[in-house]
């Protein structure tokens, strides 16, 4: 009898955080699809886990990776991504457009910052340059971009020039 209770409090609070998830990207008016083979979500941290070829679709941005977990604040509203393995991207916006890599790759929305970690690179479509670090940090407000690297493999970055005759 217990287990049963058990198993109908886990349920309700799992779709409780589920529903709480959804409602948030509908309230922020950006509609956020996530995808992966499996889910699985810990009230007790705030977090959902999805795991095998995750992707994260929200309008024209995209990103895939082996596992994204959503991290929500005690009001249940989205403080953080976090795509692991194999991370791949695309970001657009207005006067930015962007595609890179990453084995790691943290998003905290509410300041529009990407954090690449591991192997990183950032294409800017727009631009037309290339970047390449140990570690990038992505301000998607400004534009502003930060690279690290270390001694081995030092910070590359290429970008195309105009011939002006």
């Amino acid at each position: 009898m217990s287990q049963l209770i058990f198993i109908r409090v886990f349920r309700l609070k799992f779709l409780t955080l589920v529903l709480f998830f959804l409602l948030t990207q509908i309230v922020l008016a950006e509609k956020v699809e996530i995808t992966s083979t499996s889910m699985r979500a810990e009230n007790t941290k705030k977090e959902i886990h999805f795991i095998g070829d995750a992707k994260v679709k929200k309008l024209d941005d995209w990103l895939h990776a082996d596992r994204v977990v959503v991290y929500f604040n005690e009001n249940n509203e989205t403080k953080m991504y976090k795509a692991v393995g194999s991370v791949t991207f695309e970001f657009k916006e207005e006067v930015r457009h962007y595609t890179g890599s990453a084995e790691k790759v943290t998003y905290y929305p509410l300041k529009s910052l990407y954090i690449l970690q591991g192997k990183a690179v950032i294409d800017d479509l727009i631009n037309k340059s290339h970047v390449a670090g140990d570690e990038i940090k992505l301000d998607m407000l400004t534009g502003n971009a930060t690279v690290k690297s270390n001694k081995k493999k030092p910070v590359k970055f290429i970008i195309e020039m105009k011939d002006e005759k």
